[in-house]
């Protein structure tokens, strides 16, 4: 059973106020707290490592799966490597994120190794929110790592969203794409106090045809530190585009690293970055109309990060 900080935690990172319908795979503690698989996607737990294989049948359309994990107790560290293979000519959602909730003095810590294997001419959604809180001094650190494989046709959209509580992440994905798939990424991104974030980007686009468009927003508040490292690498006639749009405040400090490598003549690729504070002129026309600068700045940064 769950306890309340817990459920708590799960409207946070997945919006579950109750067990979800179809396949989910709930990890609590270290521990796993509840699971439910279907005809079509089963779960399984691994053998040799903590974590588990998620497999998605050729054809499976309009099915979920949830895969959300909590904590909720100091001093808890640990690895959990999933794998999931969604068959061909699929179109299926997967709903993960990791909610920590730290009272103590230690550290409280979640890494993984997600790796995705797509088949020919699916689509998959993935969405995965961090979040901290707790009143302990401990830390909440977060470190995942994605890998995606896409085979021909396939289409991969990605929501990355961690919008506060987490002290330090490190977030790393890297998607090796064959002909004419497409990979989609959406980051957004707070940090405040002293907190640090750092987001790695590295895309093959192998197949001919095959193209990406990766655009992280982020605001950096307090002393707050974020990088955004994002490489594309053409090795065939593709397209891909990446993005940095940056709001700096108070003594913040951020970094945007682009690298793109054309190793094809018809590679098309594309680096913009943008990092700068809020524009005068929008809070004044916002206090205005009423608002004290804290709201007409927090209303900016919600409109930003949208």
């Amino acid at each position: 059973m769950l306890d309340s900080i817990q459920k708590q935690l799960l409207e946070e990172i997945a919006d579950l106020h109750k067990m979800p319908e179809g396949a989910y795979n709930i990890r609590a503690n270290s521990q796993m707290a509840a699971r439910n698989t279907t005809s079509d996607i089963d779960i399984i737990t691994k053998n040799d490592v903590s974590g588990i294989d998620v497999k998605i049948k050729d054809g499976t359309k309009n099915q979920s799966v949830h895969i959300p994990v909590v904590m909720d107790k100091s001093g808890i560290t640990e690895m959990v490597y999933n794998d999931f293979f969604v068959g061909d000519d699929c179109d299926v959602t997967i709903i993960a994120g990791c909610g920590i909730h730290n009272p103590g003095e230690e550290n409280s810590q979640h890494d993984g190794i997600h790796r995705f294997f797509i088949g020919k001419n699916s689509k998959l959604k993935y969405v995965e929110k961090h979040y901290g809180q707790g009143e302990g001094t401990g830390k909440r650190i977060l470190n995942p790592v994605t890998e995606v494989y896409q085979k021909e046709g396939s289409y991969v959209e990605m929501e990355m969203v961690q919008i506060r509580g987490v002290d330090s992440t490190i977030r790393t994905t890297k998607a090796e794409l064959d002909k004419d798939a497409t990979l989609i990424v959406r980051e957004r991104l707070m940090t405040h106090d002293k907190q640090t974030a750092t987001s790695i980007y590295e895309v093959y686009l192998n197949g001919e045809g095959s193209s990406t468009d990766v655009i992280s927003r982020s605001v950096a508040k307090d002393n707050s530190e974020q990088i955004f490292d994002a490489k594309i690498i053409g090795n065939n006639a593709c397209k891909g585009h990446a993005e940095c749009d940056a709001i700096i405040m108070d003594k913040a400090h951020v970094v945007a690293v682009p690298k793109l490598d054309a190793c094809h003549v018809d590679a098309e690729l594309i680096h913009e970055a943008a990092i700068g504070k809020i524009a005068g002129d929008q809070l004044i026309k916002l206090m205005s109309l009423g608002l004290t600068e804290e709201e007409a700045e927090e209303q900016i940064v919600n409109g930003f990060l949208k």
